[in-house]
């Protein structure tokens, strides 16, 4: 993952969340505010009853203005304007708490105009069924607003407002969860990002440093099958020849990884020409047909009447094809019987390379184009490879815009097809046959 992929992810992971935080933010704020109100509502609406309650024992009148005032957020005082029994007040308070289900617990006091303090101070728990004879937490504060009032506060009344945002406050810590696994998640990502970059930067030194000796030895693999003592000697001659051929076979393989290191890179750049694919195939077929004829096995090529022409970057696209019928050898089964085929349709050449082999199960067929990845065979590892070359494929083919699917069914053979737009098609009069062979 480039360094700028990761700055992005980052910065917009970061907007969400800041995004999302203020949202949060703003529901917190509103719902507190929502049930803050509440909770006043519900204070004013009780303690008013309980003045008129009170009142109506006295014979007084309801003061008209000024009735509640609230001096703090959890503490109000009530005027009615006239004397009134303590005992009388408790049992109102608690009446009309009930009645708008404010069960919350509440401390109350009266004040003594002649003393100028608060008298008979009370808790009172709803929580249990007597009320504590105790002085209250705090002493209530006193207000020269009125003459004839009594107080009241609630201790306990954030956490009433708390109990209304459970939701939200659970969203909350859902959200702080996510930003927790949102950082944990990055940190797991630049960590593999490291190890990838060094794990390139090994397999880059290493297959470099590997292309002095594979030369060294493939110079000196020369010079001893041109000598006259070795081509005298067969036992000799075959080791030559073995030191040659197992050369070229490392050197493929290491030009193979550092074609898959450009490809990952994206730095390489197709050089696209015009290309007949009738004797682009051709020309591959023909390579392939002697490794099939040495196995004794069948080859088949099919070709259009038609010479059709493609604008692709021709190395890349022998190679894919090389790639897929490689695979068609290498997991065919006793005998050979492979097939490369060329149809057209509509704008688009088909290009299906076919095998009769073991097949893949479907529950891989989605993950053979991924890079290092082989089919589980246990211990067992019959066909040697580093699960590179569909990889590969894929790459070419999405760098060139082609279209590339795979269709397998296990113990039945594979088939892999690549559609191509055309760049030109040609009639021609000779007969089909040049195109057309099928070999044993």
């Amino acid at each position: 993952m480039k360094k700028s992929t990761i700055l992005r992810v980052v910065l917009l992971g970061t907007l969400a969340i800041l995004s999302i935080f203020l949202v949060e933010a703003y529901w917190i704020t509103k719902s507190w505010k929502l049930n803050e109100k509440k909770f006043h509502q519900k204070v004013t609406t009780a303690l008013t009853e309980v003045a008129k309650d009170l009142v109506t024992m006295t014979g007084s009148d309801v003061p008209a203005q000024d009735l509640i005032k609230r001096v703090e957020p959890n503490y109000y005082i009530v005027n009615v304007n006239n004397s009134f029994d303590a005992d009388n007040l408790e049992f109102f308070l608690k009446k009309e708490f009930n009645e708008v289900a404010l069960h919350e617990d509440f401390e109350y006091g009266i004040y003594n105009c002649e003393t100028d303090k608060m008298v008979r101070q009370k808790y009172v728990s709803f929580s249990s069924n007597s009320s504590m004879d105790t002085v209250v937490t705090k002493e209530l504060p006193v207000d020269d607003s009125f003459i004839y009032y009594f107080g009241v506060r609630f201790p306990d009344r954030d956490k009433f407002i708390f109990s209304g945002m459970a939701f939200p406050i659970i969203l909350s810590l859902l959200l702080l969860l996510s930003v927790i696994f949102f950082a944990y998640s990055l940190s797991v990502i630049l960590r593999q990002k490291r190890l990838s970059e060094m794990q390139k930067d090994f397999i880059n030194n290493m297959t470099h440093e590997f292309k002095t000796p594979i030369s060294t030895v493939n110079i000196s693999s020369d010079v001893l099958l041109r000598t006259p003592e070795i081509q005298q000697n067969k036992r000799l001659l075959q080791y030559a020849n073995i030191i040659k051929e197992q050369n070229m076979r490392l050197n493929n393989q290491v030009e193979k990884v550092l074609q898959f290191a450009r490809i990952e890179k994206r730095d390489f750049a197709l050089k696209k020409e015009d290309l007949n694919l009738n004797e682009l195939l051709r020309s591959i077929a023909y390579s392939v047909q002697l490794r099939v004829d040495e196995q004794d096995g069948q080859f088949e090529l099919e070709l259009p009447s038609d010479t059709i022409w493609v604008r692709a970057d021709k190395l890349h696209l022998t190679n894919i094809l090389h790639n897929l019928l490689d695979n068609a050898i290498k997991y065919s089964k006793d005998r050979l019987d492979i097939r490369l085929a060329a149809k057209i349709q509509g704008k688009k050449v088909v290009i299906s390379v076919s095998d009769k082999g073991i097949g893949i199960p479907k529950e891989y067929q989605h993950k053979v184009f991924r890079k290092f990845f082989r089919i589980p065979t246990g211990n067992v590892h019959n066909v040697k490879g580093f699960g590179l070359g569909l990889f590969y494929v894929k790459n070419i083919c999405r760098k060139h815009g082609w279209q590339i699917r795979l269709d397998s069914k296990p113990g039945q053979g594979t088939t892999v097809v690549i559609s191509i737009p055309i760049h030109r098609q040609e009639k021609v009069s000779e007969a089909r046959s040049p195109a057309h062979q099928t070999d044993k």
